[in-house]
Parts: C-alpha cells; structure tokens; sequence
C-alpha cells in the first residue's frame, strides 16, 4: 500500500539529524504541530535551542519541500521557552504588580562580554528606524576604511533582513576549515551574514535564544583572522540584535544613522539611548539623504527637512560625523553590487562616506 502524504513527510523528517544530538529531528521531538492541506501546503513547528545550529531550520523545510506533492512549506521556529506551560487554576481575582513588589524569583545574571582581541574595535552601526539607509552607510564605510589601508571585517546583524550579501556582490556559502567558518571578501572586506546561510525568500521567524546563538556564532566560529575593525550591521530598533550584541562581546562604540525628519530623529534617539544604557558609546552621528544636488544649479535642495542630525548630535553630546547627500547612484550601487565608494569615489556621496570613515579611523 503506498505511503500517505502525511507518511512521506515523517519520513523525509526522519533523515533530517541535528549534529548536537545525533538524532533526527523527528524522533527527538523537534518537529511538532505538523499540519496538512489538500493543496500540499505543510506548516510545522521546530524546537531550536540556542545551542542548536540556526541552519537546521534551513535543512527540515528543504527536506519537505522535495517530498512529491508539497506545493508550500512553513516552518515556525520556536526556543524551548515559547513552549506552553501546564495550566495552573486560575486565581479567583487577578492583581496588578505595583512598584516595590520583590520579584518572585531571582534575576538571572546578563552573560559576562567576551573580548575578542582579533577583531580590532567592535563597531554597532544602527538606526532607529528602517529605510534610512543604514545598511548602505555601514558597506561603505567598510570599503572606505579597506582603501584606507585598515583590517576590516563586516558582520550582518541585521537577522530579519540580511542585504550585506547584495550590497556587496557576493553571496554563496563561505566554506568551513577546521570548523571554522572561512568569512567570505569583496573589496576588500571580510564578510559574514545569515544571507549566505539561508535562502533568499526563508523568513527568519526567531526570537532572543537564536538570535543571541547566532551572533555569537559570527564572532566565535568565524576565522576572522586579525582585523583593526569589525562593523557590525544592526537592524532596526532596540531589539534582541542589539543586545544580543552588547552581551556577547566588548562593542568599543556605536554610530547612529538617521536622515534629517524628525519622525526619523525620534527613533534614532531611543536607539542611541539604548546604547548609552548599556555602556555603548555613542561616536558620533551621520546624516543621511540629507539634501539632493539639483543636476541644473548643483545647489543642494532639502527633501526631507533640514538640521536634524545636528539635532540630535546636540542632545547626545556628539559629533555629527557627517551629512550625506541623497544620490541615485548610491541605492543602485546597492542592488548592484557596488559601494558607491567603489564605483564613483570622485561624486559628492562617496567623498562625504570616505571622510566619514577617515574619522573612525582615527577613532
């Protein structure tokens, strides 16, 4: 008798192992809630702890998906902790904590920080909000200090949306010696990102553990080799990335990207104030898309208002380490492939990023 779909599923499941416990994944209960349609779409929950490799979820949903009939697969990935705890009765009246109530169990301590002499001056670069060109900043400040003779290495932080690998030309697996992950290079830069691990359209549907696991696999486990710099590339906000971060090693300081409205300012302050919190220093501040040069005049035209990394600079005490000009050429260098600092060093965007970098590197 032929085997079910739901069969041929368990099956491909089985010869699935998870390094760390030499067991497949589905006679180690890490697979559970598997769930079927008619139309071949499969949906499953897998149990990764932080000491689990982020790519096994990568190797369960490509298993499935080669099973005959399975037209779409979602795996949500889930830590220990998010599983549900047995019922309690519920209390007859429910009560609102107030201030001074002790805690019902102790803290758990924060992880010590773990230097890692090798990897030179530890660099956040940040944002408050996305589409502020964050990521594009952090590439070319990365090439620009290459050119200008430094060890650089540039790690992607950024878990829920990893564009290093576009933005810089190159994305396949980096090959692994000695269980060592060999970090990937373009011009001149060493480069680590979750993009390389998983597929292009695969959601990173994770939470604190794994992120945290993740970004302390990117410092351990890849051979850096001696670098005078690692710029880290950090999402979005003031989530578990940027803490993560702060607790796995000794971050020497952090810059704040914004552009100039205030909607933009607001959240680079919360950003800049979380590392301010956790014993970050804040560099400095660069401005970015801060004006258009009309192609008529060449005078600059304010798209987007004026004055407001200069703002918040002011408030944190910083430099604003620079006002970068808004530039066709830089967001298609991005989806091209070339830092901007590469293709044109001569225009007005590039030379802005490359003083920008020449003062980090005095940092």
């Amino acid at each position: 008798m032929p085997a079910s779909f739901s069969e041929r599923i368990e099956d491909a499941l089985s010869k699935v192992v998870n390094p760390r416990t030499r067991a497949d994944v589905l006679s180690g209960a890490q697979v559970r809630d598997i769930a079927t349609s008619t139309e071949g779409r499969v949906r499953l929950t897998l149990i990764l702890t932080a000491a689990d490799d982020a790519t096994l979820a990568r190797d369960v949903r490509q298993a499935v998906e080669r099973v005959d009939g399975v037209t779409d697969v979602r795996v949500d990935v889930k830590d220990p902790s998010e599983l549900p705890k047995p019922s309690a009765p519920a209390p007859k009246r429910a009560a609102l904590p107030v201030m001074d109530q002790k805690p019902a169990a102790p803290r758990v301590a924060a992880p010590t920080p773990i230097a890692y002499p090798n990897l030179g001056k530890v660099i956040a670069v940040s944002s408050g909000k996305g589409g502020v060109g964050k990521s594009t900043v952090t590439v070319n400040l990365a090439v620009a200090l290459a050119k200008l003779g430094k060890r650089v290495g540039l790690m992607d932080a950024d878990i829920y949306g990893p564009n290093i690998p576009r933005m810089m030309g190159v994305n396949e697996p980096p090959p692994v010696d000695n269980e060592k992950i060999q970090p990937l290079e373009a011009f001149g830069v060493k480069l680590i990102s979750l993009g390389f691990l998983i597929e292009r359209d695969q959601p990173a549907i994770w939470r604190g553990p794994i992120v945290m696991k993740i970004i302390t696999q990117f410092l351990r486990d890849v051979q850096w080799g001696q670098l005078d710099y690692l710029l880290v590339d950090m999402p979005p906000g003031t989530g578990d990335a940027q803490l993560s971060l702060v607790q796995a090693t000794q971050v020497s300081g952090a810059i704040i990207v914004t552009t100039p409205q205030e909607v933009a300012v607001g959240d680079a302050l919360r950003g800049a104030k979380m590392f301010e919190r956790v014993g970050v220093p804040v560099i400095g501040v660069v401005e970015n898309m801060s004006y258009f040069e009309s192609p008529e005049t060449g005078k600059p035209i304010a798209l987007f208002g004026t004055g407001g990394g200069k703002r918040l600079a002011d408030e944190l005490g910083v430099k604003l380490l620079g006002e970068v000009p808004l530039y066709p050429p830089v967001m298609e260098g991005g989806d091209a492939g070339r830092p901007i600092v590469e293709a044109d060093p001569k225009c007005s965007a590039a030379r802005k990023l490359t003083e920008i970098a020449a003062q980090l590197a005095s940092f």
